[in-house]
């Protein structure tokens, strides 16, 4: 059964995009198979993945899965790579929100319509929209893990305690289960002091929760989103590219299954039975 992933943070510009599509095309390249929920109302990832905008406008969309008027399946596009799948979305999406104040159970309306689906991918990938809305709360519930891409400045720190905050009431009240995938610091730049201090500070307090991969502010990450394209395709020998094929192989990492202990056979062999001849 697939694992779902939300990769969360209401700060905006800090990388949740960008770390959904290239970690997704990574794993997707490692022939695992994967699938992008654009859980976004504006829409960046499907984009990214190459979705034509005029196109969604007319079909169905992550919002009609979840206000119950199309199946998830229905909505699941093929992208460039072969393992890669993505559910778009776009503007109507912010709608939901308003549509499913008043209904029942409306913070596991994604999780339900996930059901169908969940054991056709390794990996589900869900792309938050930067708030702590009913939108990530829905995302947040319907999780396995939850991921958090941070920017290495200041702010992205106070941001940061408020979105654990938001995990901990998620984890008291609808989603007990939902465990910490990492940390992943992006935008890092080298040349930049203040950068080596924030990176510094985050590995002290989380430990390793911290991926030891660090993604670099990099020209090419910027540019292959407006290509339609994941950095595996646009440009895989650039440092962004690599960044993301290591991120993606320290999370198989983390999620290979623990080898279970051999038996202990010395009892066995001692109680072992004589053959007897009659």
């Amino acid at each position: 059964m697939g694992k779902i992933i939300a990769i969360a943070n209401q700060k905006g510009g800090v990388g949740k995009t960008t770390t959904t599509v290239n970690l997704a095309a990574s794993l997707a390249v490692a022939e695992r198979r994967v699938l992008v929920i654009d859980f976004d109302p504006q829409g960046n990832a499907s984009s990214a993945l190459g979705v034509d905008k005029a196109a969604v406008a007319s079909a169905k969309t992550v919002y009609h899965a979840l206000i119950g008027e199309a199946k998830m399946s229905e909505v699941i596009r093929p992208t460039e790579l072969e393992c890669l799948f993505v559910a778009p979305s776009n503007t109507d999406l912010s709608g939901a929100e308003i549509e499913l104040v008043t209904a029942f159970a409306r913070e596991s309306k994604l999780k339900a319509s996930l059901a169908e689906i969940k054991d056709q991918y390794d990996f589900i990938l869900l792309d938050c929209p930067p708030s702590l809305g009913l939108l990530t709360i829905n995302a947040m519930n319907a999780a396995d893990s939850f991921l958090v891409p941070l920017q290495c400045e200041y702010f992205a720190l106070e941001g940061l305690s408020q979105l654990m905050h938001t995990v901990s009431l998620i984890r008291q009240s609808i989603n007990p289960g939902l465990a910490d995938e990492g940390i992943v610091l992006t935008m890092y730049d080298t040349r930049n002091n203040l950068a080596h201090q924030v990176v510094k500070e985050v590995r002290t307090h989380f430990g390793d929760k911290v991926f030891e991969t660090t993604v670099p502010r990099n020209v090419r990450l910027s540019e292959c989103s407006s290509f339609g394209k994941p950095i595996v395709l646009y440009d895989i020998d650039s440092k962004g590219c690599l960044a993301y094929l290591n991120l993606a192989k320290e999370l198989l990492a983390r999620n290979q299954p623990k080898a279970v202990a051999p038996m202990r056979t010395e009892r066995v062999e001692e109680a072992a039975p004589v053959s007897m001849t009659i």
